[in-house]
């Protein structure tokens, strides 16, 4: 399968979550053009040092509608996005539009861990 590239994005609650999700796929990720919001890309790197994750804007700076916009561009192959529902986000319409707009544009996307799973199955193995 050629290299796709995945947009790795992380809500602060769930931060720990993708990280341990990506150990898990780590050699698979290496395979493919990764970017991330913020800090969310950067703990990514430190925690699987064969990946490379291009570190847009933090989300409330900006980084989903960076994200949303590469979408509608056709430049994102896959969206795995781990979303805090327990918690109130001041820039949820941000992430709200880029769940819309990978619904639009018919992209891969996961919401948690074991539907990420579910997709790195498909795609990556």
């Amino acid at each position: 399968m050629p290299p796709m590239t995945v947009a790795l994005v992380a809500h602060d609650q769930k931060k720990d979550a993708l990280v341990a999700w990506a150990r898990q796929w780590e050699v698979a990720l290496a395979r493919h053009r990764l970017l991330g919001t913020g800090s969310t890309a950067q703990l990514l790197e430190k925690a699987c040092p064969s990946l490379r994750v291009e570190a847009l804007l933090s989300g409330p700076e900006g980084g989903d509608m960076q994200i949303g916009a590469r979408i509608v561009e056709g430049n994102i192959d896959v969206l795995v996005f781990f979303p805090d529902p327990l918690n109130a986000h001041p820039h949820e319409a941000d992430f709200q539009a880029l769940i819309r707009v990978a619904l639009m544009k018919d992209i891969l996307f996961a919401l948690s861990p074991r539907s990420a799973d579910f997709l790195a199955r498909g795609l990556f193995e």
